[in-house]
């Protein structure tokens, strides 16, 4: 059983009309961003791996992003999650305290935000279900480090397949191409930090 904060967990507000409102929202930020970096549509979902009428759907509202879709775009446009979905604090505090944020989810992940928006790096609890990700695997410069809470964890790297139980992590080069995805059916509970690293010549691709 995953545990989570105060003893609450997401459960079906995951799936309610606030989320759905919230992701929503972040259609036009995804446009804007997109045009401020200068980027067509066309060559901005070939950095983020998606086809140019699936980035068009989410900018337009009419697709819901997953939480990897929206890893993926974040890092195209060089910034997070957390300012993608609104959730940018006034200042930046280097504190963040349990239960101030409520977790947000897309495509059956819950993240919470466990870092402050605007760094180098970005840092998240995240609840990954079972089986999640599929075929999905990611190639992007930076590096990322896992530390799995509770549950069980299978990492994919290049051509290797990891196990991770509660205490385990890595920490690996994110050119490495990765999949990951919970091997237990109650989900894998973990930490997750990754940076931002960019590169015009290399991007994610699924």
């Amino acid at each position: 059983m995953l545990s989570h904060p105060g003893g609450a967990r997401p459960g079906p507000r995951t799936a309610d009309a606030a989320d759905d409102a919230a992701l929503t929202d972040v259609a036009p930020k995804l446009r804007d961003l997109r045009r401020r970096r200068g980027l067509t549509l066309e060559v901005a979902a070939h950095r983020a791996g998606l086809s140019p009428a699936h980035l068009s759907r989410l900018e337009t509202g009419r697709r819901q992003p997953s939480l990897p879709m929206l890893l993926g775009l974040a890092r195209v446009y060089g910034t997070t999650v957390a300012e993608l979905l609104g959730e940018s604090a006034p200042e930046r505090d280097p504190i963040t305290r349990a239960g101030t944020r409520e977790p947000s989810a897309a495509d059956g992940w819950t993240y919470h935000r466990a870092g402050g928006p605007g760094r180098a790096m970005q840092a998240l609890r995240l609840v990954v279900p079972f089986a999640s990700q599929g075929e999905l695997v990611r190639v992007h410069p930076g590096e990322e480090w896992i530390y799995v809470l509770d549950g069980r964890l299978r990492l994919a790297l290049g051509d290797a397949v990891h196990e991770l139980s509660p205490g385990d992590s890595a920490h690996f080069d994110s050119m490495t191409p990765h999949r990951i995805a919970a091997a237990t059916p109650d989900g894998a509970e973990l930490l997750f930090v990754h940076t931002l690293l960019q590169s015009p010549d290399i991007h994610p691709h699924v």
